[in-house]
């Protein structure tokens, strides 16, 4: 019996080691070299590692060719990634708030680090759109609509209509087309009172939003998972900050 579970065992491990494997070999090489570009910045690559943008891809299922709408994309973290993933054939529409009017005068603009990625010809299959994040339009059906760490700041735009934001996002995809969004993790049953606080969401409200825009839920990953994180701390809180509780939701539009 005793060798019996001892070999069981090995075999466990062995599986256990192969799928560990097998996981990291799906990657595929167009993720990796996306991630591994040159042109990316010190300040990016540094937070490659609690960001996992190749496993995050993935996920995503970003493909060479894919039309991608990236919103907020801030300082284009994500947007060089995505632009190389997608290569030539492909294109990346970042769409960028303007400069909120009661904005102080020496406040970045946030359409301003993107229009830079755009204009380097190293990344020509980008096109800045910048206007209020209300609702969303593209000159063509995307593949795959994606925003990291911002679905909550969409709730803080005043007056916003959430069933219209996301019913406009439906509108922009193409009939299978995906809906990716990341972002830090509130309390569970907390909705949305702390996107204006901790900047923060539970991801049940989003999952709730997405589905009553005619989404399905296609995937939910635990890649970017701190279960070290309690929830009661701003996401800027240094103890916390780059180490936040993140969800990976994939929703799909369906093809009829």
């Amino acid at each position: 019996m005793l060798r019996n579970a001892l070999l069981a065992a090995c075999c466990a491990a062995a599986v256990l080691g192969s799928t560990r494997g097998d996981a990291a070999a799906k990657i595929p090489t167009y993720i990796s070299a996306a991630v591994a570009d040159p042109g990316r910045p010190a300040e990016d690559t540094q937070r490659d590692a609690n960001r996992k943008p190749a496993e995050t891809l993935q996920f995503a299922g970003i493909k060479p060719g894919d039309k991608v709408v990236e919103l907020i994309p801030g300082h284009g973290y994500f947007t060089r990634i995505l632009s190389k993933a997608v290569g030539p054939k492909g294109h990346v529409y970042a769409l960028s708030p303007p400069r909120r009017p009661n904005a102080a005068p020496d406040s970045p603009d946030p359409v301003a680090a993107t229009t830079a990625i755009a204009a380097d010809p190293a990344y020509s299959n980008i096109s800045v759109q910048a206007g209020p994040i209300v609702t969303i339009a593209v000159s063509e059906p995307a593949d795959v609509v994606f925003t990291a760490q911002n679905y909550h700041d969409v709730h803080n735009v005043p007056n916003i209509d959430l069933a219209a934001f996301n019913k406009s996002i439906f509108n922009a995809l193409k009939p299978g087309g995906l809906y990716i969004v990341v972002d830090h993790a509130a309390a569970a049953g907390s909705g949305g009172r702390d996107t204006s606080t901790l900047h923060r969401i539970d991801p049940e409200t989003v999952k709730a939003e997405a589905l009553a825009a005619g989404f399905v839920l296609a995937g939910q990953s635990k890649v970017l998972e701190n279960p070290q994180d309690a929830h009661t701390a701003t996401v800027f809180d240094p103890s916390i900050k780059g180490k936040t509780d993140q969800f990976i939701l994939k929703f799909r539009k369906p093809k009829k």
